[in-house]
Formats: structure tokens, C-alpha cells, sequence
């Protein structure tokens, strides 16, 4: 400590009375730092460190079977080989938490036996004015489906303060990716102008600056021309690359194709019908070579090679005239061009790539970057997901994977694109992986109602239902009900219906309900609302209908994750949805079994108070209104006019997939206890493994099936699920048990 006693007693003296100490002690106080830090207001070193258990919600062994006629009408059945050597991870929820699983839980054993995370690639909200809406298309229509609660306080937090709060967030993430990563792995960023320069130093100080590798301009248009700022356009993106060690990483060569923008390739007949490549003045009298000149040169001041393979090159398409060149052949990728840091060769998303997904990302982007950084076999992530440009990239080129995303409608997006990749690589003969659909589920409940210190059975009692009493009443302050005394299983009143809060930590089960009916008859209870996290497969609405001859009325209402938030819930910015309504029939041919959807229905609602006033006289808006999506016209006398979208129960299904045999895979998670050993227990629940699937284009004008393909039962009975997911992403399921 460089101090003197004079300045030892003023920093003495500024302590005491409580002041903020000079910038100079920073460096005579502390050891002088190696790197260059970013500061801002909220910096913080403290890093999550939990490890929940991942439960796992759905498995997609293999796609179903797709009949693929070749021209003369003979089946194809060149069918690819499923991997089995690992199953790739779809995870729904905060990032933060599943980085911190991933590093500290059971799975990174899983992981570490696959060599590690040899990449990870991500691309975070990275503007502040971004409009993350996505546009939902089906055969009446579109509409146009906002962020979440969730994913709204997500990316309110991110922003809450401004840059201050984003790189907050950014900054607890990267250092649990670099704890993540392989010791010979690597981290791309995609990031835009407005953070490229912060993300670096941030960057410099997790990694060291040592690791710094390339920034990597991605160049895909040429920005907005109809742009009236006072500055130069934008148009490109930087891609901030790092290794973890620089004595040790994976890097296989990459290569670009010549860019053609300046290219100037002429080629017509002369008048003895020879091709020739100018223009030019004079005929080449010898024949053997031919002319390459530019604009007004004559054949003397061009170039001349021979006509052979002028000739090859020309037919090929690979023939390379430039200004100021020698002509040359086009060399592809494959054959020596080094890529630049300067990516102009990769242009936005097109064709039926396109999915109108925000920030959607081409995949031949996301393959340049997955070659250059990895080798086929490798295990390859990505934590901000979004459309899984990444994951479909990684899947078509050997990666294992591992991605997740905040957003339910992202994880949707995802599953449908994998299901599809699947079957192309099936299909073309390719090899292809399972993938499995993960959350936190009820292990990051515990977690956030008992404060991160919740252990396995060494709470006591009474600080546990202390904390659970706490957690109920801001569940019923969010569905905007009192709480109410001496009832075992009734919670709560809302206006004239009662509410029972279903267990926090558990399904809400048939025992559950029935304690809610006995209960409300003994005191003459005729209408309950009934809350719930996750529900028994199959209880409603059977149940429902037990109740009603008894003279009760249930509903059951989807807690959702928004209620997590107390902004959202101070904010009156939580909904609960009814669990939608399923319905269907087994159709057995011999012991072929197959499934008829038969009927769906949901009772979504949307508050449109003011609407009418703020529709635009020759305007329309599209809304939810009373379980159904309805247009709402005003023409230019301000009357409104009003249409129904959904004529039918099917335009609310996106998505619909059996499990021909629901409970032959008991859910079975792995924790880590005390002393540090890895232990599994059986949830209770079963996994729902996805047999058949029938699911819309991303532009809802592919027809739904809505039977399914037969499947021999070997039993007496089975247990048949059906999933459907909707078309705002969210899922329902129902079990009934069939007679074979």
C-alpha cells in the first residue's frame, strides 16, 4: 500500500463520516489492475449460483414417418440414422438460471462427457426501441401477438435503467458463459453499433483481452435509404468473436466466394459466329487465343489466354473479368478463398427460410460461423434462441445442441422447425438427433418463494409455510381476489366466487379438487375458481362435470410465470387463462390404433377498453374479443363494423401431437446433494414423448390433419395424450385410457 500518513489519515477521516473517497486511492488502495474496466451504475461481481433440477416436459425421438414419392410414383425409403449418443436440449426459461444449472447441476457431467461447449453463439436484444410483436397468419387472417408479461418485464428489466441495467444483465450472463464454456471453446456475440464498443471492453475484461479474435462486420443490406437522419446509414451488424484460451482453440479454415458487384463479364458473337469476350475492335486473326479487354482498349492493351480454357471457363459460368484484373476462374468456397472479417457475401433471410421471426438470423451465417469454430460431433449452444436459426444450422451440419430461450412462442417456433429439419435429414438419408423440451418448472418456484434458500427437506416447517402464505396472497392480489380465513382448501373470494390457490410445489391433482368440491358443499359453495401452476393430464374437464352434478361450478385457471414479477402483479398485468378445452376419438382398425381430433376450444380475452375510439376512421385492428380473434372495421363515418376470424375450432390449433403410450417414460430428474454425488428420483409425472405431429407452415395456409397415422398397440390397454398448442404457443394436454 503506496499510502503516506497523511493521506492514510484522510482516507480514515472520509471514511468515518461516510464521503466518497478521491479516484487517486483507487490505484494507491488496490493492486493496479491489468485490464480496462467498464464501470456503470449497479456493476456487480455476485453471480447466480444455483443448480435446479431440469424437468423434462417433451421428447421428440423421431419425426413421424413421411411418405416421399419419386418421380414415377416408387416410394423413396432412403430413411437417415437417428444419433443416439446424446439428445439435444430445448430449454424454456431465464437464461440465468438454466446457465447456472447447466455449470453447477447434474448435466454438466452430461456435458463434459460430450468434450464440452465447443461454441456458444448468441444474439441478445441489443435496442432499446425494438418492437419484439410477432404477426400470427392463418387462412381468415393475421394477428399481431405481443411479448408476453414475462418476456415484457424481461426486457423491461434489461432496459429499466438504460444501457446501466442491459449491460447488468449481459455482463452476469457472460461470466456464466465463460464458466461454461470448453477450455478450448469459443463465444460469438451479435451486437449492433449502439453496444459493439461497451460488449467489447466488457468482453476484454471476462476473456482478457488476449482472447480477442475478430469483429466480424456482417454486412446484409444497404441500410435504410428512405432514412432522413443526419448521418450515414446503417447496414451491417458486428459479431464479436473470442476465444476462451488462446494457446488452445478449434479453428477450421472458412471461405468466402468472390463478391461479382464489380464484376464486368461480356461475351457475344462476332460475325464469324465465334464467342469472344470484350469489347473489342480487331478479330483475333490467329483464332488460338481469345481477347479480354475493358471499354475502349483495343485486343493489344487486353489480355489473351487460350482459347481452350477461355472456352471451359465461359461454359462453366466461372470465367472472372475485372477492371484493372488478369482474368480468372471463380474459386468457390471450398477451394482456397480465405474468408475476411467482412462478411458482404451472406445476405438477409430469404425464401422459405423466412419466418417472420424478430431478429431472425440466416442459417448460412450461423453454418460459417458453427464450421469455423467447431467439428462435426461437437456440442454447440445458444441462450437468446429466437427463431433457432442456430439450432437448425448446428442440426444440418453434425452438432449436437443446446438452446433456450425466455419466450414461450420462441420454444414453439423451434420445436416445429427441428420436428421439420428431422424430417428432411430422415428423409435425404442424413443423420439427425433426438431433442428433448426442458424447463425449471416447479425447482425455480421453490427457488424464488423461499429466496434461493430452499434445501431439500431442511427447511422447518414453520419458515416454509410462512413463505408459501406469503407467495399465495400475491398469487390472489395478481387474479385481483381478498383472502379469505377458516377454509382448509378456499383461498380466496372474487367478487361472488370463491378461489383455491392449488399447491405450489406439486400438480394440481384429483385429490386436490375433490378436498375443493367436499369443501364447498359442506358450506354451500356453489362456484370455484381453481388455481394452478400444472395440472393432473386428464383431470378436466371430467372432473369438472362430477362437480356440476353435484351443484358446483369449477374453472380451472392457468397460473401464469408473470406472477413472479410484483411490478407485474402491482401493475394489474397478470392473466389467467381457463385451460383450454380438448376433445378426442381412438379409431382402431384390428389393433391399429389412431387418433381423431375432434374439438378445441379456448376463452382468451383481451382488455380493449378505449379500442373502439383508437381504431382511425378507414382503419382496421385485429383483437381477441370473448374467445375469439375478431377484425374491427371503422369506414369514414366512425362506424365500426366487426368480423370474426376464427370461423372454426381448428383455426385455433397450430399444432396438435399424440403419445400413443403416455406413461411408459416416468419423468426422472438428477440432483446434486450436499456432499456433492448425484442422485435421481421419480417426479411422479411421465414424459410425453412425441410419436405423430401434424402442425401449419409458419404461414397457417397448410391444412391441419386432424387424424392421425395408426400405430399397432401390443397391450389390452394404453393410455393415449394428446398435446395441442395453439396458435399463440400455448400448450394443453389430454390423457384418456383406451381399450384396445
Amino acid at each position: 500500500m503506496k499510502l503516506t500518513d497523511n493521506e492514510k489519515r484522510d482516507v480514515v477521516k472520509l471514511i468515518k463520516e461516510g464521503m466518497v473517497l478521491p479516484e487517486k486511492y483507487r490505484f494507491l488502495l488496490f493492486d493496479e489492475s491489468k485490464q480496462v474496466e467498464l464501470n456503470w451504475n449497479g456493476k456487480s461481481d455476485e453471480v447466480t449460483n444455483v443448480a435446479l433440477p431440469f424437468q423434462i416436459i417433451e421428447q421428440i425421438d423421431e419425426p413421424r414417418n413421411v411418405d416421399v414419392k419419386m418421380a414415377q410414383g416408387i416410394l423413396n425409403f432412403v430413411s437417415g440414422r437417428k444419433m443416439i449418443d446424446w439428445t439435444n436440449k430445448l430449454i424454456w426459461g431465464d437464461n440465468k438460471y438454466i446457465l447456472s444449472s447447466l455449470k453447477n447441476g447434474p448435466m454438466r457431467e452430461e456435458i463434459e462427457k460430450q468434450g464440452g461447449i465447443k461454441l456458444i453463439y448468441i444474439d441478445p436484444p441489443f435496442d432499446v426501441g425494438a418492437d419484439f410483436s410477432i404477426k400470427i397468419d392463418f387462412k381468415k387472417g393475421s394477428y399481431e401477438k405481443q411479448p408476453n408479461a414475462l418476456e415484457q418485464i424481461a426486457y423491461r428489466d434489461t432496459w429499466g435503467m438504460g444501457t446501466d441495467s442491459y449491460l447488468s444483465m449481459i455482463y452476469e450472463r457472460l461470466i456464466l458463459i465463460k464458466d461454461l464454456l470448453a477450455d478450448n471453446g469459443s463465444l460469438y456475440i451479435h451486437c449492433d453499433f449502439r453496444l459493439s464498443h461497451k460488449l467489447k471492453t466488457i468482453l476484454d475484461e471476462i476473456f482478457g483481452n488476449e482472447n480477442f479474435t475478430n469483429e466480424i462486420i456482417w454486412n446484409a443490406s444497404i441500410g435504410n435509404t428512405a432514412s432522413k437522419k443526419q448521418r450515414f446509414n446503417k447496414s451491417y451488424d458486428s459479431i464479436l468473436y473470442y476465444r476462451k484460451n488462446k494457446d488452445s482453440f478449434i479453428w477450421n479454415e472458412s471461405f468466402q466466394a468472390y463478391s461479382e458487384k464489380s464484376l464486368k463479364l461480356y461475351k457475344f458473337e462476332d460475325e464469324k459466329g465465334k464467342y469472344r469476350l470484350g469489347p473489342v475492335d480487331q478479330p483475333n486473326k490467329k483464332g488460338n487465343y481469345y481477347d479480354l479487354g475493358f471499354g475502349e482498349k483495343t485486343p493489344k492493351n487486353g489480355y489473351r489466354m487460350p482459347k481452350t480454357r477461355a472456352l471451359e471457363w465461359l461454359e462453366k459460368g466461372e470465367l472472372i473479368v475485372e477492371e484493372g484484373k488478369v482474368p480468372s476462374r471463380k474459386i468457390y468456397m471450398s477451394e482456397g478463398v480465405r474468408c475476411k472479417d467482412v462478411w458482404d457475401d451472406i445476405p438477409s433471410i430469404q425464401g422459405n427460410e423466412y419466418l417472420d421471426y424478430p431478429t431472425q438470423k440466416p442459417e448460412m451465417l450461423l453454418e460459417r460461423i458453427i464450421k469455423a469454430s467447431t467439428n462435426e460431433g461437437d456440442l454447440v449452444a445458444d441462450f437468446f434462441a429466437g427463431s433457432g436459426s442456430f439450432a437448425s444450422a448446428a442440426e444440418k451440419n453434425g452438432r449436437k445442441w443446446i438452446c433456450s430461450d425466455l419466450g414461450k412462442f420462441s420454444i414453439h417456433t423451434i420445436r416445429k422447425r427441428m420436428i421439420r429439419v428431422q424430417r428432411e435429414l430422415k428423409n435425404s438419408g442424413g443423420n439427425w438427433r433426438a431433442f428433448e423440451i426442458l424447463n425449471l418448472g416447479k425447482y425455480q418456484r421453490c427457488h424464488y418463494i423461499y429466496d434461493g434458500k430452499f434445501k431439500r427437506n431442511d427447511i422447518k416447517e414453520i419458515q416454509k409455510e410462512k413463505r408459501e402464505k406469503e407467495f399465495e396472497k400475491l398469487i390472489l392480489q395478481a387474479y385481483g381476489a381478498l383472502s379469505t380465513n377458516g377454509f382448509k382448501t378456499i383461498h380466496g373470494k372474487k367478487g361472488n366466487e370463491f378461489v383455491s390457490v392449488g399447491p405450489i410445489n406439486q400438480t394440481l391433482s384429483r385429490n386436490h379438487v375433490q378436498e375443493v368440491i367436499n369443501e364447498s358443499i359442506k358450506n354451500k359453495i356453489n362456484s370455484v375458481d381453481i388455481l394452478g401452476f400444472e395440472h393432473e393430464m386428464g383431470l378436466f374437464p371430467t372432473i369438472q362435470e362430477e362437480a356440476k352434478l353435484k351443484g358446483l361450478r369449477l374453472f380451472y385457471k392457468q397460473i401464469p410465470m408473470e406472477v413472479f414479477d410484483k411490478r407485474a402483479v402491482a401493475k394489474g398485468e397478470v392473466i389467467f387463462h381457463d385451460v383450454a378445452y380438448i376433445d378426442f376419438k381412438p379409431h382402431f382398425s384390428g389393433k391399429k390404433l389412431s387418433i381423431e381430433l375432434t374439438d378445441f376450444a379456448v376463452f382468451y380475452n383481451e382488455d380493449n377498453v378505449g379500442l373502439d375510439e383508437s381504431i382511425s376512421k378507414g382503419k382496421s385492428k385485429v383483437v381477441v374479443e370473448n374467445g375469439q380473434i375478431v377484425e374491427k372495421i371503422k369506414d369514414g363515418n366512425g362506424i365500426i363494423s366487426e368480423f370474426q376470424l376464427t370461423k372454426n375450432w381448428h383455426d385455433w390449433i397450430d399444432y396438435w401431437s399424440v403419445d400413443f403410450d403416455y406413461e411408459s417414460k416416468p419423468e426422472i430428474i438428477k440432483f446434486k446433494t450436499d456432499d456433492g454425488k448425484v442422485e435421481e428420483e421419480w417426479t411422479g409425472n411421465y414424459v410425453f414423448k412425441n410419436e405423430w405431429q401434424s402442425f401449419r407452415n409458419n404461414k397457417g395456409k397448410d391444412k391441419l390433419e386432424l387424424k392421425s397415422s395408426e400405430k399397432e398397440i401390443a397391450t389390452q390397454k394404453t393410455k393415449v395424450a394428446v398435446k395441442v398448442v395453439d396458435i399463440f404457443g400455448n400448450d394443453t394436454k389430454k390423457v384418456i385410457e383406451v381399450q384396445v
